[in-house]
């Protein structure tokens, strides 16, 4: 009788143990699909602008698991004031643009560093008038717009980690950097003053800060765009651009592990225009203000909602934006 209760009682510790083995590692697994969900979804706001000044993009710089992919799909309406090149002085705007936008990135380390690489495919449709520089316009097209192409690298306080070992990761302060260009590969009609394309390279150099107080997370994000010429504006004018700069300023709160809201907001300024060596009174100084809510449904499945409105504007950029992104994960041991 003592020797079945002790390999009873034996039995009964093994089980014991593997239950609480089960338990510390099913634990981990969902701390890891928590986190993920908090700090790893693809942050790419739907914009036609292909410069990306103009762009409200909380979470860009949150340390996400080593291996994983993103899809994302979604849909943007913009009224007002809007122009696919960002520094055309556009008034007296009554302008609606629709646009459709696919999105792939890549979450990998670097040196040891957790990076992301991403490419991103607009297509967009744009009706209505404006003034430029005092003559009225009108137009309606549709087309692709320039793809944008972005590297970023946390370089501090965001290691390369596996979703296994991200279980144990709590952020405290993130630095990270990003550089992003847009090809000139969109639809482009040199005859014509808007355009989906814009027929010129843009290059964005980025630096991200953030900061974790709890489930706070304040953010900055200093940018500046560079243009190359277009050489074939409005029939073969030479038109050329100052860099453009901007910040942004994003409030971000996790209401529950697969909930986070953020208040975000941008300045930008600069980009003055001269068109065969004449310049144009048409120096940006903008601000935007918006918010933004995701939403994990499922550990492979997330939507995004954001809106944007112009809050002061100096020339161009006063225009209302709503969005709705859909974004599926995978890889990485998810």
């Amino acid at each position: 009788m003592r020797g079945l209760l002790g390999r009873h009682g034996e039995a009964g510790s093994a089980a014991r143990a593997v239950a609480s083995a089960t338990s510390r590692i099913s634990g981990r697994a969902l701390r890891a699909l928590a986190l993920l969900v908090v700090c790893g979804p693809l942050n790419i706001l739907l914009a036609t602008s292909t410069a990306g000044a103009q762009d409200l993009e909380p979470r860009a710089y949150a340390n996400t698991p080593v291996g994983l992919n993103f899809l994302l799909s979604g849909y943007v309406y913009q009224e007002g004031d809007i122009a696919t090149d960002p520094a055309l002085p556009l008034e007296d705007a009554e302008v609606r643009a629709h646009s459709a936008l696919l999105a792939y990135a890549r979450s990998f380390g670097l040196l040891g560093k957790s990076a992301k690489v991403d490419v991103i495919l607009p297509y967009s449709w744009v009706s209505g008038s404006a003034r430029f520089l005092g003559e009225p316009n009108q137009r309606k097209i549709d087309g692709f717009a320039d793809p944008r192409f972005r590297l970023s690298v946390n370089f501090y306080g965001a290691p390369a980690l596996s979703l296994e070992h991200f279980a144990g990761y709590e952020q405290d302060v993130i630095l990270g950097v990003s550089f992003q260009f847009a090809a000139p590969l969109g639809q482009y009609d040199p005859d014509k003053l808007v355009n989906v394309g814009s027929n010129r390279w843009a290059f964005k150099p980025e630096i991200g800060i953030s900061k974790a107080i709890g489930p706070l997370i304040l953010e900055l994000a200093p940018s500046i765009v560079f243009y190359t010429d277009n050489d074939d504006f409005l029939g073969g004018k030479v038109r050329e651009q100052d860099p453009l700069y901007a910040i942004q300023a994003h409030a971000v709160y996790r209401f529950a592990e697969a909930l986070w809201g953020a208040l975000d907001g941008t300045y930008y300024g600069g980009g003055k225009t001269t068109i065969d060596g004449v310049e144009n009174d048409d120096r940006q100084s903008n601000t935007r203000v918006g918010a933004t809510l995701a939403l994990s449904v499922t550990r492979h499945n997330s939507i995004k909602l954001y809106v944007s409105k112009g809050a002061s504007t100096r020339i161009g950029g006063d225009f209302l934006t709503t969005g709705l992104a859909w974004q599926l994960r995978w890889g990485g041991g998810l």
